[in-house]
């Protein structure tokens, strides 16, 4: 789930040229073209389609099979295993993609290698309050270089059956919600199940959650970029100084995890929660089809994590889960705009949220389909949502490996202290 402007100075931590260099995207946008649709014969005009995610392939399989049957001129083949940046590079793009938003896609906005597609009418129909969340990811002035086809929302996931058998009311303050931790350990229950082992689930969870809802995320990962070198001590804005209240959340949550949570790992987790063995997790909602499968019958639901004692600061993690792009490079442009125009649509997009417990993109989509997570929905409608601050920050800094030493009980001060200098060291390495 990236704030930071193409325009800011060479001193900011660059998110391009980690994937793709300059020279190489020239080179391919140098034999970009159009071929017209179909070509000059009455053959099908064959275009490539990379989807990166493996647990839809076989959605998107299905999705394909239905276009070919709906016209006879354009024919697509799905690719999920070439190198994307070395075709880049070859000039062999895909024709259309379909990634996760994240940093692989960075260096190809931001090098302009992406074709615009606002003048699509697809790009009407998108919900305005999603451009930011695209933009603080990677932008190219002028252009729409990618239109998001899902958010995944995450937050809190909570047993509804246990909540109640306790009289348990959701909590929306940080008071509240340590009174509820309090109040299951004096019930003889595990308050959170934690998974320390994998530190992604740390950083995704715990920290996104604590950072979002304690800081403005965008504007402080802009702050960030404008110091740039100078990230460290008395700079206007650092890690060491404005990060640690929302770590400091963090290190109170530890407490009220499950014992040994150190030695736990993502399939313990989903395992242990589908047992009832805690009454909380700190999950997403790709946790809910592993829980499904030990305990389909499981009431779950979801709240937004309250940081601080002001509803009004409460907020879900958010990732644009798919965005699609079509190269300059490619030659079958027109092509592909078909294909995009029937995967945007309503009957195509809805059902690929509704499968894939995503949230809509357009202004009109509907509410989210599975119950568990429509605690989350008014919160998506209100725009109260942040990108995961783990996501912002370049993966060349193994944050995740830092918040796991501080949930092992090292002390935070030096961890954000290193993360000052690694982020200004790569802001130094990106500018020379």
């Amino acid at each position: 789930m990236q704030a930071h402007a193409t325009t800011r100075g060479t001193a900011g931590v660059t998110r391009r040229g980690f994937l793709l260099g300059a020279g190489g995207i020239g080179a391919g946008l140098a034999l970009a073209g159009c071929a017209p649709l179909g070509g000059s014969s009455s053959r099908p005009e064959t275009i490539t389609f990379y989807v990166s995610k493996p647990e839809v392939i076989g959605y998107f399989d299905d999705v394909i099979a239905k276009f070919h049957e709906s016209q006879s001129k354009i024919r697509v083949v799905r690719d999920s295993t070439s190198n994307m940046s070395a075709n880049f590079v070859r000039n062999r793009p895909p024709d259309l993609g379909c990634l996760n938003y994240n940093y692989a896609m960075v260096s190809f906005v931001e090098h302009g290698a992406l074709t615009d597609l606002s003048d699509t009418r697809e790009r009407d129909t998108i919900n305005p309050d999603l451009w930011p969340l695209m933009q603080q990811t990677a932008d190219y002035p002028g252009r729409t270089s990618v239109l998001p086809y899902s958010v995944t929302a995450a937050s809190v996931i909570y047993d509804k059956a246990l909540f109640a058998q306790q009289g348990l009311e959701v909590p929306t303050t940080w008071s509240a919600f340590t009174d509820v931790c309090e109040r299951l350990v004096r019930a003889g229950i595990t308050p959170m199940y934690g998974t320390y082992k994998d530190n992604w689930t740390i950083a995704q969870g715990m920290f996104d959650y604590s950072v979002g809802g304690m800081l403005d995320v965008p504007a402080t990962f802009a702050a960030l970029d404008r110091e740039g070198t100078s990230v460290g001590k008395g700079s206007a804005v650092s890690f060491e100084r404005d990060f640690a209240a929302p770590v400091g959340r963090m290190v109170e949550l530890l407490q009220w995890h499950q014992a040994g949570a150190a030695s736990r790992g993502y399939g313990d987790g989903n395992l242990a929660f589908a047992q009832g063995k805690a009454a909380m997790y700190l999950q997403g909602p790709w946790a809910l089809g592993e829980i499904a499968k030990t305990n389909p019958d499981m009431d779950l639901g979801t709240f937004p994590f309250p940081a601080t004692d002001d509803p009004a600061d409460n907020k879900v993690r958010v990732n644009v889960d798919l965005g699609l792009w079509i190269p300059e490079a490619s030659r079958k442009q027109e092509a592909a705009r078909e294909f995009l125009s029937f995967l945007m649509s309503p009957a195509v997009s809805d059902q690929y949220n509704a499968d894939n417990n995503g949230f809509g993109v357009r202004k009109d989509s509907p509410p989210v389909s599975n119950p568990a997570l429509r605690g989350m929905q008014d919160s998506y409608d209100r725009a109260a949502f942040s990108l995961g601050a783990s996501q912002l920050i370049p993966a060349e800094i193994p944050v995740a490996n830092y918040l796991q030493s501080i949930a092992f009980g090292g002390a935070p001060e030096p961890q954000l202290r290193t993360l000052d200098g690694d982020w200004a060291r790569l802001a130094l390495r990106s500018a020379a």
